[in-house]
């Protein structure tokens, strides 16, 4: 189930996308699986369609889906290959956040507890699944 918040300074499509990528990396939405029309997608949340397209377009830049003219848009398998640049660029954001977090005062402890309880419930969801 996708949600939006009408309220939130967060664009609705960056909002959309995130949600779409969520589903897809905790396995909701399977390789190949065919994403919602924009058109059904904007009557579902009572959006402009053309958001749904701009979203739809990131996520296929991204590498999360393919599209097919004519069919529709669908869920990419995960290939390590492609992954790797996204791994980089994460990577690099990681590091940044985590000297910033130094900086701020979190101690490496703490920090280490909230990769575990963030890693944790990852593993909880996937073997709920």
């Amino acid at each position: 189930m996708i949600s939006i918040d009408n309220r939130s300074r967060t664009p609705l499509y960056e909002q959309l996308i995130e949600n779409i990528k969520l589903q897809i990396i905790k396995g909701v939405m399977k390789p190949d699986e065919q994403l919602p029309s924009v058109r059904q997608m904007a009557q579902e949340l009572t959006i402009n369609p053309n958001t749904i397209q701009k979203a739809y377009r990131e996520l296929e830049r991204e590498g999360f889906t393919y599209s097919i003219p004519g069919r529709g848009s669908f869920v990419q398998k995960i290939e390590t290959d492609i992954n790797k640049e996204r791994v980089d660029e994460l990577t690099t954001e990681l590091e940044r956040i985590i000297q910033e977090l130094l900086f701020l005062g979190l101690t490496k402890e703490e920090l280490q507890q909230k990769i575990e309880i963030i890693a944790g419930g990852e593993q909880h969801e996937r073997q709920g699944d």
